[in-house]
C-alpha cells in the first residue's frame, strides 16, 4: 500500500480536527439549493436587489484567504461564481472559531461546502454571494490538479488522456469543456428520439445476453449461465430482435443499445459501444437514405445550431441531401477495377495485384470490403453514401431489385469513417436460412467473424414479414462529429482501459542501495518518491530543497544532507 503524500496527511488531520469540533464533514442530511451560478449570472441585477437570500453549494476550487475577509471560488454543474466570507457576518458572537478555524485552516481545495448568502457587486465589479453561513458537505481527502496560469500560459494542466480516461471523476471537476462534450453526447440522442417519437416509432429494449450473438459479423464476448449451464453472448448487434417485432405487428421500432465485440481497440473503437437501430415496415433503403439524412441535418441544427461542423482539419456539412456512390462504382473509380462479375479467385488476384494481404479464409465478401476499406473508403469526406453491396457482404440484406450479384444496402460514410449501415432486409426465409449457411461454410474455413445460424429467427420470418428497411448508426462516432473529438475515448464516460499497471514500491535497503541514509528514507517517501525511477528522475537542487524543508517541518533532529549527496543518490 503507497504511503500517504504529505497533503493527503494533512487533510486526513483536517479532518480529525473537524470532527473534535463536532463538525460531521459528510452530514446525511438534504442541503436544499435555491439557485446556480449560471443563474446568478444571468439574472442579477443591482438595483433591483434581488438573489438576496441565496442557498447554493459547490466545490472549493480557489481560495484567498486575508485577514478577516477573504474569497473563495466555487463550481456548481453550471459554472464558478466567487464567494465573500467576512469573519463578524459568519461569526457575530465573540466565538470566531468558525472562521479563523474551520474556514480558514481546515477548508481545503476539492471541498464541497454548502452556503446561504447575498448577492453583491465587490468594488472591482465582480458578481459575488456575500456569506452569511456555510456548511461543509464533504471533505476532500485528496488534492485536486489545480491548473496555474502566468502570462497567458497553463501550468500543471490535468491533461494527460491516461489519468484522464482513468479518474474521468477528476477531468470532469478540473476540465469543463469535458463536461460540455457529454452535455452534448445526451442532446444528440434526445435529438434522435424526438426525430422518431414524432413519427410514432416506438422504443424498446431487447437482450443484451443472448443464446446467438447474431445481426453482425463480428467476434462476441462469450459468458456461462450456471443455472441454464449453457453458453451466452453479450450481444453484437440487436437487429434480429428488433426484426422479430416488426414481425409480431410492430411498423416501426428502434433502440439505443449497449453492444459488445471482442476486437481491438484504437481511436475509433471500444469493445463496448452504444448504436441506435431502428426498423420501420414498408419502406425500403431509398426511402431510409432520405430519412437518416433528415435526422442528421435536424441533429447537427439541434446541437451547434449549424450544419456546417469542423472535425480535425476538415469542414463538414450535414445537410441534406447526401452524395450517393455505388460501392462498386467506388471501387473502379479508386482502383481502376471492375468488380462487376468477378469470381472470388480474380477478386483474390486483384487484391495481390494492389498489394493488400489476403489469406483463403476470405471469401468474395471479405475480399471486397478489403479493397473498399483501404483504397476508397477514406476519400469521403463529405457524407456520402455508399450503395449497393455485393450479396455476399451483407447475408442479412435483401437482393438488389435489378441486380441478383448485388444487396440493398447502404453504408454512410463521414471523414472517411463509416457512421451508419442500412439494408432493405431480407424477408425471404428460405434465402435468408441459405445465406446463414453460406456464413456456416465461412466459419469453417477459419472465419471467426461469420454469423451463426438463428433457426428461431428463421422460423419468425416464415409467419411472415413485411416489407421493410432498418438502419444502424453509431452513437460514439456521431457524437465524435458533432463534437469535434478525434478520440472515441473523448466522448466515452468510461472507456475500457488496459489494466492499470501497479507501481512497484521500493523497499528501504534498495534506497540504502543507491545511498539514501536509513534515517532520510521517510523524507524521500513524504516527497512522494516511491520507486527508485521516481527518484532517478528528481532535480537535484529542487529535491534538496524539499527533502531539508520535510526535516523543518517535521521537527527531526538529524542532520540535513549535502547537496552531493542528493545528486549521489539520483545519478546512482
Amino acid at each position: 500500500m503507497n504511503e500517504l503524500s504529505e497533503q493527503e496527511v494533512v487533510r486526513r488531520n483536517s479532518l480529525q480536527e473537524l470532527y473534535k469540533l463536532g463538525i460531521n464533514p459528510f452530514p446525511p442530511e438534504a442541503f436544499e439549493v435555491n439557485a446556480n451560478s449560471e443563474e446568478i449570472k444571468k439574472n442579477f441585477d443591482a438595483e433591483a436587489n434581488n438573489y438576496q437570500d441565496v442557498v447554493i453549494a459547490g466545490r472549493i476550487m480557489g481560495r484567498r484567504i486575508m485577514g478577516k475577509a477573504s474569497f473563495t471560488e466555487i463550481q456548481d454543474e453550471k459554472g464558478r461564481i466567487q464567494l465573500y466570507f467576512n469573519r463578524d457576518i459568519i461569526c457575530p458572537d465573540e466565538d470566531k472559531t468558525l472562521y479563523n478555524t474551520v474556514f480558514k485552516k481546515l477548508l481545503d481545495i476539492g471541498d464541497i461546502i454548502g452556503i446561504t448568502g447575498s448577492a453583491f457587486t465587490t468594488q472591482t465589479g465582480e458578481l459575488s454571494i456575500r456569506v452569511k453561513s456555510f456548511k461543509i458537505l464533504s471533505k476532500a481527502l485528496r488534492p485536486l490538479p489545480i491548473v496555474k496560469e502566468k502570462d497567458g500560459k497553463s501550468y500543471d494542466a490535468f491533461t494527460d488522456p491516461e489519468q484522464r480516461y482513468r479518474q474521468r471523476y477528476v477531468d470532469l471537476i478540473v476540465n469543463s469543456h469535458v463536461r460540455e462534450t457529454f452535455v452534448k453526447r445526451s442532446k444528440v440522442i434526445n435529438s434522435m428520439r424526438e426525430f422518431f417519437n414524432a413519427r410514432d416509432y416506438l422504443e424498446v429494449e431487447t437482450p443484451i445476453l443472448q443464446p446467438i450473438p447474431g445481426g453482425a459479423s463480428a467476434r462476441p464476448f462469450v459468458t456461462h449461465h450456471n443455472a441454464l449451464n449453457i453458453p451466452l453472448y453479450l450481444r453484437i448487434a440487436n437487429e434480429l430482435y428488433l426484426k422479430r417485432l416488426i414481425v409480431g405487428g410492430f411498423e416501426g421500432v428502434y433502440e439505443f443499445a449497449k453492444d459488445f465485440r471482442n476486437e481491438g481497440m484504437d481511436k475509433t473503437h471500444n469493445p463496448e459501444f452504444t448504436v441506435m437501430e431502428i426498423y420501420v415496415a414498408y419502406k425500403d433503403y431509398n426511402w431510409m437514405m432520405d430519412f437518416t439524412e433528415q435526422m442528421l441535418e435536424k441533429v447537427a441544427m439541434d446541437i451547434n445550431g449549424t450544419t456546417e461542423l469542423t472535425y480535425g482539419e476538415n469542414q463538414v456539412n450535414f445537410k441534406a441531401p447526401f452524395a450517393r456512390v455505388t460501392m462498386l462504382d467506388s471501387i473502379k473509380e479508386y482502383t481502376g477495377f471492375d468488380l462487376n462479375g468477378k469470381s472470388e479467385d480474380e477478386i483474390r488476384d486483384v487484391c495481390k495485384e494492389i498489394g493488400l494481404n489476403v489469406d483463403d479464409s476470405m471469401g468474395k465478401g471479405k475480399l471486397i470490403d478489403e479493397i473498399f476499406g483501404e483504397k476508397c473508403e477514406h476519400n469521403y469526406i463529405q457524407p456520402t453514401f455508399i450503395t449497393d453491396y455485393p450479396v455476399e457482404m451483407s447475408p442479412l440484406c435483401k437482393k438488389h431489385r435489378d441486380n441478383d450479384e448485388l444487396t440493398e444496402r447502404f453504408e454512410l460514410f463521414v471523414n472517411g469513417k463509416e457512421l451508419a449501415n442500412a439494408y432493405t432486409e431480407l424477408n425471404d426465409p428460405i434465402d435468408q436460412k441459405a445465406r446463414f449457411e453460406e456464413q456456416l461454410k465461412l466459419s469453417e474455413k477459419g472465419d471467426d467473424e461469420a454469423m451463426f445460424i438463428d433457426q428461431d429467427f428463421v422460423r419468425a420470418l416464415e409467419y411472415a414479414m413485411p416489407p421493410t428497411s432498418g438502419m444502424g448508426i453509431g452513437i460514439d462516432r456521431l457524437v465524435m462529429f458533432m463534437t469535434n473529438q478525434e478520440s472515441i475515448q473523448e466522448v466515452l464516460l468510461f472507456p475500457q482501459m488496459r489494466p492499470e499497471k501497479k507501481k512497484v514500491v521500493a523497499t528501504d535497503a534498495e534506497f540504502e542501495a543507491r545511498g539514501v541514509a536509513t534515517e532520510l528514507i521517510t523524507l524521500v517517501r513524504k516527497a512522494g518518491v516511491n520507486t527508485i525511477e521516481e527518484l532517478k528522475q528528481q532535480a537535484v537542487n529542487k529535491f534538496h530543497g524539499q527533502i531539508c524543508g520535510l526535516r523543518k517541518k517535521m521537527k527531526l533532529e538529524i542532520k540535513n544532507p549535502t547537496v552531493d549527496q542528493v545528486k549521489a543518490w539520483i545519478e546512482g
